[in-house]
């Protein structure tokens, strides 16, 4: 079973400075159809003006990552984390008991497009911890990279959650496959370009809950980049 949510019908904050698409409900954007996926709470496709950003402000129990598709993005935390995070990384902070920080755009003269991705821990009040880690363009070129996973394997980040993401990037024609355990579901975001999905055509901002499939089949429709997630 697949079910589509075009990116027409995504939730819209537009604050001058920030142009920000909702997958699902969030701040003013409520949608009682789209309160997430299994443990994925929020997918935020933001675009953020140049020197402009979201001042200190606070979360608890969530697992919150970064990923960015153009530009940079400037991170300070409580925790004492912090850096730029660019094309090629994905950053981690984990809310846990309460944090507080910042998310600006880097540069004075360009604009940042990345993802905002909290998932919902399987404990709370986890001590709050921060993370980022590079990844291999090459090889998501090639196949399906890790970027997050429970359990930390092949180098991702680790989260407090059983949940899997991954991310590749497709030309024309290229196919990607992801088995899915059953028992298990997936839910696919196509960050750039489009794709077809098990035969159902997504394109860009579209994303798609897989249930009760036995894998997950992606074809590349021209320069492509999608996000997978692999979700108990």
């Amino acid at each position: 079973m697949i079910a589509i949510r075009p990116a027409a019908e995504r939730g819209r904050t537009d604050w001058g400075w920030l142009d920000s698409r909702h997958t699902f409900s969030f701040g003013e954007y409520y949608d009682p159809r789209n309160m997430g996926f299994r443990s994925l709470r929020v997918i935020n496709d933001d675009r953020v003006a140049p020197g402009a950003g979201f001042g200190t402000h606070g979360h608890r129990d969530m697992e919150i990552l970064s990923y960015v598709l153009e530009g940079g993005l400037e991170h300070k935390d409580s925790t004492g984390g912090g850096g730029v995070i660019r094309p090629g990384e994905i950053q981690f902070m984990r809310a846990g008991t309460g944090v507080t920080h910042s998310e600006y755009n880097a540069s004075k003269t360009e604009p940042v497009h990345f993802l905002q991705i909290w998932v919902v821990p399987d404990t709370r009040g986890l001590a709050p911890r921060y993370d980022q880690k590079s990844f291999d363009t090459a090889a998501a070129r090639r196949g399906l990279v890790l970027l997050a996973s429970k359990d930390g394997q092949e180098g991702s980040v680790q989260v407090h959650q059983d949940v899997s993401l991954w991310m590749t990037r497709l030309g024309e024609g290229d196919e990607r496959q992801h088995a899915l355990v059953p028992g298990r579901h997936a839910w696919i975001h196509v960050a750039r370009g489009a794709v077809a999905l098990n035969g159902h055509e997504l394109g860009e901002g579209a994303g798609a809950a897989v249930s009760e499939e036995a894998a997950v089949h992606i074809v590349g429709r021209g320069d492509a980049e999608v996000l997978l997630f692999d979700l108990g």
